[in-house]
């Protein structure tokens, strides 16, 4: 019989090797043999549907076991080709580790990318869909989130690009889409998702303009954490210096608007020199910016900022109404500094400085390149001497007024006597009204009144206006310039004016003289300055007043009012009428009475606070605690073994009620600034932990 199966064999019309490829894998060899010969083999249909029943390696084993062995007789022959055929192929894998290859077909491939895009699912980003609509162009994206951003829908631009322009429509973002919303990013001072943007917009290998670095500079200004902010925008402008970038006037007043809200007014200058060097044209919009750099030294920023005021007018620029407000802000919150350095630099005689302007544009070349060199250097160093003067020391201010008021004093034959620590105003031998009923305005270049000698203890803000000519000189000076009053100037001027004064009684006719449409913020800064003073009737006579102009309170006015409110009756009957308002009380207000009670140790007043509190289910925040915990404390000389004591029968109940209460009283979150921004539920979680590392330990 093996003679037989071997002469059946090699009679075979097919080739020799298809046969023994035949004995390895019945169906390559069937292909193989398709190929060379040209004709397909049939195959029984017991046989194939066998074969589609098993695996590859079963089907081939088996196919081979029945071609090479009879049922009847099996020979050792067949039995040891058997063997080894089915060791064929495995004796690599004792010498090769290598299971996997890199080459496959792009249906394996696209498999991959589903799996992968499956897990990426389960973690939380979905998958876009394909877009279906008309097909838009990088340009109405751009329009589109230039709308919205005007809208203030900074998060539904920022989802129009990133989920339906480049995930969905897969369109190649331009340069001003990153811009615009960049510029969105920086008003609201979203200061970490604008740098993601000017990040990806680098590796897309596109080139940032102007306006990109402009709100780039502006949102780490805006930033509410300027320490991040301030080194992020030094980095930046580190970048730029080394690739020799040159910046144009928007740009640096960006950049020194930064350095006037994160740094301080050293940083102010240095930017402002530099723009001097670079030939740029100051504006009045410059030195606003050198204002608010001022104002953020509370303790010497009205000096500061009456020292730049006199600058720029005597360059000659015009002021604007946004000028005159941020010099009522530098009155408001800022100081005076040493009175002998504010003596020494504010009432000395102005001597002539020359203009930090550049030659004008008219000039011709050539004088431009000769003169040019010149001019900015001496406008540096004018820049310099601004500076010195506004840093000057106590001890250098001493020598400066004497030699220079000398002279004034021997013409105007005056005599006068003081002693080092006293603070005179001189006056002729006339009888004349006193010093202080002199009209000082400090706001003109020239030198002071020669009755003014120096400044005595300037302290509150409606002695700081009274510098600036009061009320009506104020007032004055704008009408100089051309400029009215509108409701912030107004509502400013109501927060320094002395309080009970004329002045501020005043204050709603000058309103209605000059046309302006009161607002809610303007009266209950009234209200407050009133209620400060202890007059609540006089702030609550404001009310009709309000119902007359058609203007609705709201939860500030009512806080205004909760200040004036010293004894319980009132406290409560404020209460009373919110309720009747159908308005609810915040924290602000419940805080405000509960610093009333905790003042007068009024500790049953204090509970009746806190059940109202309770009743309305409001948020405690970290202001109520810390106040609740100050009036829970003993007094530190209290002895409770000496005697029977009223207040320490009265604290202990407040600590066990205060106990009960607090374990049922919410706490109030304070929302992230960025979190109205989020897109994405999980992002906001992962921004917000960001963003609270970055801010560091100093807090919100």
């Amino acid at each position: 019989m093996d003679f037989v199966r071997l002469a059946w064999l090699f009679s075979s019309p097919r080739p020799v090797r298809l046969s023994i490829l035949c004995h390895l894998d019945p169906l390559r060899a069937r292909w193989a043999g398709d190929r060379a010969a040209g004709w397909v083999r049939p195959v029984p249909a017991a046989f194939s549907s066998s074969l589609s029943q098993l695996p590859l390696g079963s089907q081939s084993q088996k196919n081979t076991g029945s071609l090479s062995s009879d049922p009847g007789q099996p020979s050792p022959t067949a039995t040891q080709e058997e063997g080894e055929e089915e060791s064929f192929g495995t004796l690599s894998n004792k010498y090769s580790s290598r299971r996997v290859f890199h080459k496959s077909t792009a249906q394996l491939y696209n498999l991959r990318l589903k799996e992968q895009n499956t897990e990426e699912d389960e973690e939380g980003e979905l998958e876009p869909k394909p877009w279906r609509g008309p097909r838009n162009t990088p340009y109405w994206y751009f329009f589109q989130c230039k709308r919205l951003i005007r809208e203030g829908k900074l998060a539904e631009a920022l989802d129009l690009f990133e989920r339906q322009m480049l995930k969905e429509e897969r369109l190649q973002p331009l340069e001003c889409n990153y811009t615009v919303l960049i510029g969105g990013c920086g008003r609201a001072g979203y200061l970490k998702k604008a740098f993601r943007l000017y990040n990806d917009m680098k590796k897309r290998d596109l080139e940032p303009s102007d306006a990109t670095y402009t709100a780039l500079f502006n949102v780490c200004a805006e930033s509410p954490w300027k320490d991040s902010a301030l080194q992020s925008a030094l980095k930046l402008r580190q970048q730029l210096q080394a690739r020799n970038f040159q910046l144009n006037l928007k740009t640096y007043h960006a950049l020194l608007k930064m350095a006037a809200l994160c740094a301080d007014l050293r940083m102010c200058l240095d930017v402002f020199k530099e723009i001097i060097q670079k030939g740029h044209v100051v504006t009045e919009e410059t030195f606003s910016y050198l204002l608010m750099g001022c104002i953020q030294d509370k303790k010497t920023g009205f000096r500061y900022a009456l020292q730049v005021w006199r600058q720029m007018l005597s360059l000659g620029l015009q002021p604007s109404q946004h000028g005159y407000n941020l010099l009522l802000g530098a009155a408001r919150d800022c100081g005076l500094g040493d009175p002998a350095v504010a003596s020494a630099v504010l009432l000395r005689p102005r001597e002539e400085t020359a203009l930090l302007q550049p030659p004008a544009r008219g000039q011709q070349a050539r004088r431009r390149a000769q003169v040019g060199a010149d001019r900015t250097l001496s406008a540096k160093r004018h820049v310099e001497a601004l500076e010195r003067q506004l840093f000057l020391e106590p001890s250098q201010a001493l020598e400066g007024p004497q030699e220079a008021r000398a002279p004034e004093q021997a013409q105007s034959g005056l005599e006068t006597k003081a002693e080092p620590d006293c603070v005179v105003g001189l006056t002729s031998v006339a009888p004349e009204p006193p010093p202080w009923g002199l009209e000082v305005n400090l706001l003109t270049p020239g030198a002071a009144p020669l009755a003014v000698v120096s400044f005595g203890t300037v302290s509150t803000p409606a002695d700081r206006l009274a510098l600036m000519g009061g009320l009506e000189g104020f007032l004055g000076n704008m009408a100089k310039h051309g400029l009215s009053p509108d409701i912030k100037t107004l509502t400013l001027l109501a927060e320094v004016v002395e309080p009970g004064s004329p002045a501020e009684s005043s204050l709603l006719s000058i309103l209605d003289a000059h046309g302006v449409e009161a607002d809610l913020t303007f009266f209950n800064t009234l209200m407050r300055k009133k209620s400060k003073l202890g007059d609540l009737e006089g702030a609550k006579a404001l009310l009709p007043v309000l119902a007359k102009r058609g203007i609705v309170p709201n939860l500030q006015t009512f806080c205004s009012l909760a200040i004036g409110c010293r004894s319980p009756d009132d406290g409560l009957q404020l209460l009373s009428d919110m309720r009747e308002s159908q308005m609810s009380p915040n924290a602000h207000i419940y805080s405000t009475l509960i610093n009333a009670a905790v003042k007068k140790l009024d500790y049953a007043y204090l509970i009746d606070i806190l059940k109202d509190m309770r009743q309305n289910r409001v948020p405690v925040n970290e202001v109520v605690i810390r106040q609740l915990e100050f009036a829970a404390q003993y007094p530190p000389s209290f002895d409770r073994y000496k005697g029977k004591n009223t207040y320490l029968e009265k604290i202990d109940g407040f600590r066990a009620y205060y106990k009960q209460w607090l374990k049922g009283m919410p706490a109030e979150e304070t929302p992230h600034p960025w979190q109205k921004f989020q897109t994405k539920p999980k992002g906001d979680q992962d921004t917000i932990t960001e963003a609270d590392m970055d801010k560091g330990p100093g807090g919100r």
